[in-house]
């Protein structure tokens, strides 16, 4: 098969995942749409690396390291920003709280999307790849370089930084009205 047929064939059906984790990562439309195109051109040069059933997953890991390539050129304070923010998160003891994907919120579209994108980058990712694109811990994991139990640790701090503001929300919502 050729590599142009076998792009189209095998990675052009998961090209909305890969838009969907760069706009979630990039935070702005307009650079996942960079972001997706450089990755594209680089899964169209490695595709002779793609193994049969992986697809997906592959395709999602050149959207990543394209978006962190993208970021060191364009916004290098935000890598280092995100970091720091994990490393906080990391020392902050009530971060693990919940790992069950029932701990999300129920909030507004608006409101949950404002609280994802305020989380770090790595917590921002794991999230993005279980929630929205439904991959295994495993996968994630392969994803980012990192062993499961990262994943499931990132996760769980996501959670619990949602749950807590979703708490927060409710607060400011109850006082807002007069119910506090």
């Amino acid at each position: 098969m050729l590599p142009r047929t076998r792009f189209e064939a095998e990675v052009l059906p998961h090209l909305n995942a890969g838009y969907n984790l760069a706009r979630w990562l990039a935070r702005d439309v307009h650079d996942a749409d960079d972001v997706v195109q450089e990755a594209c051109v680089r899964a169209l040069r490695y595709i002779d690396s793609l193994r049969p059933g992986s697809a997906r997953s592959w395709f999602l890991t050149i959207v990543r390291h394209a978006y962190y390539d993208w970021c060191k050129a364009n916004r290098p304070a935000e890598l280092v920003h995100d970091a720091q923010d994990l490393l906080e998160t990391m020392a902050d003891p009530m971060a693990t709280v919940d790992a069950e994907p029932s701990a999300l919120p129920k909030a507004d579209a608006c409101t949950l999307a404002e609280a994802v994108n305020s989380l770090s980058l790595p917590l921002r990712e794991a999230l993005v790849l279980r929630e929205l694109e439904e991959l295994s811990y495993k996968e994630i994991a392969h994803i980012q370089g990192v062993p499961i139990g990262t994943v499931m640790s990132r996760l769980a701090r996501a959670r619990a930084s949602l749950q807590g503001r979703s708490r927060q929300i409710k607060i400011c919502r109850e006082s807002a009205s007069g119910r506090v």
